[in-house]
């Protein structure tokens, strides 16, 4: 099966903003109130017709939700609740019981696992791209979307950081699950009989020792409940599967070997997406997330980075991609031209923290862009 099709969609211009701290004043409270909205009866599909890209606030730091528009009635109702949102701070949607919950994939996928660990009773929505997961929350369709942003062995999920710049949602959560791959086949196939295999490219990338053992040739497909549905549908006899035992049960293969991952640590980092953010704390430990961009020059990053160590603020993770609309700088000295980046950062301290408020203080001061993505309880949980 070929691999699927990705469409690289620019990212918005970001414009030097004046700094919005200021050292006298506290944060701006956030803004938790929703505007009435009417929700959309659609289907959710791999590509959702009309969607809006995004332009970036002259807000520096973001943290309050985009409108939807109010123009459209469902035509069905009852087909699809009202959902909630998060200050609507009850039992149920402490245990997931209404919500509904966007993941990438088919069912037997990882990410319904992680979806399903996130809020135990929701319902699980599939899509069949990370995009229509983002859209369908946009649009009302879920309450929240659970979506892979990295791993232990395959790194960064490079498209997701993407999409969390184009698009307004805001991060609420974070979700840890350990991965346990299968090599899973058609009963009655053996393993010396396999020439090729389907997943995920992640998750042939987790296995890739195995599989150069095995002299498989690997093929790229959107997920690895997909990968063995498409085994199990087509009655493939020289293909298997890369996915969960989830999976194989599901679609009726036969595993062949388990746990092929090269290493027994394999954790797969999950966030949890939603239309407005969560009020920040202090009674758990937090974690917030930003995006930034600087300025050419010699020690730039250096002095973004130093705006937390300063402070004894721990970094979590830190990625860097290209700008998009404009990937090459010129330099005003010399004619230089120099890739542009921004800068994605994890630091470990909520946004109700002084200490972390001064720190993006500081950060405003030469920064050209900055925007908090989410401030969000950590998953400290056994994965």
């Amino acid at each position: 099966m070929a691999s699927s099709r990705i469409i690289s969609h620019s990212q918005p211009n970001l414009h030097r903003h004046s700094p919005l701290f200021d050292s006298t004043k506290p944060l701006p409270s956030l803004n938790l109130s929703l505007l009435p909205k009417r929700h959309r009866n659609l289907r959710i599909r791999a590509s959702l017709r009309g969607h809006r890209v995004s332009d970036v606030s002259n807000d520096a730091v973001e943290l309050q939700t985009s409108a939807v528009s109010n123009d459209v009635v469902s035509k069905d109702p009852p087909s699809l609740p009202r959902p909630l949102s998060s200050n609507q701070l009850s039992i149920a949607v402490s245990d997931g019981s209404g919500l509904r919950v966007a993941y990438q994939g088919v069912q037997g996928a990882y990410s319904e696992s992680a979806a399903q660990k996130a809020y135990p009773n929701c319902e699980a929505v599939p899509c069949e791209q990370f995009d229509t997961a983002f859209e369908s929350v946009e649009r009302w369709l879920v309450d929240r979307a659970v979506l892979p942003i990295e791993n232990s062995l395959g790194g960064s999920i490079h498209r997701n950081y993407d999409l969390l710049l184009r698009h307004r949602l805001h991060i609420v959560g974070e979700v840890k699950y350990a991965v346990h791959h299968c090599l899973m086949a058609n009963h009655g196939i053996r393993l010396e009989n396999l020439k090729r295999v389907l997943s995920h490219p992640q998750a042939l990338a987790q296995c890739e020792n195995t599989l150069t053992k095995l002299g498989l040739v690997r093929e790229a497909v959107d997920d690895t409940a997909g990968a063995a549905k498409h085994v199990a549908f087509h009655k493939l006899q020289d293909a298997g599967a890369v996915a969960s035992s989830a999976a194989a049960k599901i679609y009726g293969l036969n595993i062949l070997a388990q746990d092929i991952q090269d290493d027994s640590d394999n954790i797969t980092r999950f966030l949890v997406l939603a239309r407005e953010p969560i009020l920040p704390g202090n009674d758990k430990p937090f974690k917030t997330s930003i995006v930034f961009s600087l300025e050419e020059g010699p020690g730039m990053l250096f002095k973004a980075l130093a705006v937390f160590a300063l402070r004894q603020i721990n970094l979590s993770k830190i990625e860097s991609r290209p700008l998009r609309k404009q990937p090459l700088r010129t330099s005003d000295d010399n004619n230089n031209r120099y890739f542009d980046y921004i800068f994605y950062i994890d630091f470990e301290a909520s946004m109700a923290d002084q200490n972390a408020q001064n720190a993006l203080r500081h950060l405003m001061e030469f920064a050209t862009f900055l925007r908090v993505l989410g401030s969000y309880p950590m998953d400290t949980s056994t994965a």
